[in-house]
């Protein structure tokens, strides 16, 4: 069975290269969006008190096959195929390709070359822009704003250690289908991460664990490496070394460094034992 997370079909309305696949009422070529809003929330239902599934940053495309007429837009990330609904507010006509993303943990959007103007937007971690033009120590973006040299680096720019990118995010609060420094639940931390180092990763802990890498058999297990991750069910964490992991959780209610053996035994009294150890690489 087609996984609905990633397959833009309801019995109402389908995608066009779902037809023969899938039964709907109609089917629909789409529209590509791209996202202009520094984050956009990517929810369960037409409604901004629907559950958070994933969030959408600056400069993502999105295929949009449904709007609502009442703010909301249904369709399909074309980063992950994650599906759900977007609000309108946070699409826009596609402009030219990203040159830039953000590399920092997050940085502020300012009117002109000055830091000490009031920012005009926070942009977060993978964030895409299109640079016009240089003034000093900023990138002037497609929308006016000055974003400093430092925080940003070319699209093709790859971390060398995604594990020290997700310890960046150590305090970040936790937040369910979050997906930035501002919150991030565990798979979003692992998907970032993964991503900045230009490593392909599905959304989902489940979808993770599916995946990625290789399994690794009861001895290998024994002997954990930075970036082995460690799967529960609907929980993810990454190995720093040998006796600890860095995870985004609903426990602490952040990112935090903890114990393996000690993070195992607490989240097995809570009901769930390690499904899987896939390593990267």
């Amino acid at each position: 069975m087609d996984d609905p997370r990633l397959t833009p079909a309801r019995p109402d309305l389908a995608a066009k290269y779902l037809e023969g696949k899938v039964k709907a009422a109609r089917f629909v070529a789409g529209e590509e969006f791209e996202i202009a809003a520094a984050l956009a929330p990517l929810r369960e239902a037409p409604a901004s008190d629907a559950m958070l599934l994933t969030q959408a940053l600056k400069g993502e495309r999105v295929t949009i096959y449904d709007r609502n007429g009442e703010g909301f837009a249904w369709g399909q990330l074309n980063s992950d195929g994650y599906v759900g609904w977007l609000p309108d507010a946070a699409l826009t006509k596609p402009g030219a390709a990203p040159t830039h993303k953000v590399t920092a943990l997050r940085t502020f959007a300012f009117p002109a070359a000055s830091i000490k103007l009031p920012p005009v937007e926070t942009l977060t971690m993978g964030a895409s822009v299109t640079v016009a033009w240089n003034d000093g120590a900023f990138a002037v973006i497609r929308e006016g704003w000055y974003l400093p040299h430092r925080h940003i680096g070319g699209v093709e720019t790859t971390e060398d250690d995604f594990v020290a990118v997700a310890e960046r995010f150590i305090g970040t609060p936790y937040l369910w289908g979050g997906k930035s420094s501002l919150g991030v639940d565990c798979s979003g931390l692992v998907q970032i991460s993964l991503n900045a180092a230009g490593i392909g990763c599905p959304r989902d802990s489940d979808m993770q664990q599916d995946g990625l890498g290789r399994e690794l058999g009861p001895a290998e297990a024994k002997q954990l490496q930075r970036g082995d991750l460690i799967f529960w069910n609907d929980h993810v964490a990454i190995a720093r070394d040998a006796s600890t992991i860095v995870h985004a959780n609903a426990h602490h209610m952040a990112t935090a460094v903890e114990n393996t053996r000690d993070a195992i035994a607490r989240i097995k009294a809570a009901g769930s034992e390690v499904m899987a150890i896939k390593r990267m690489g």
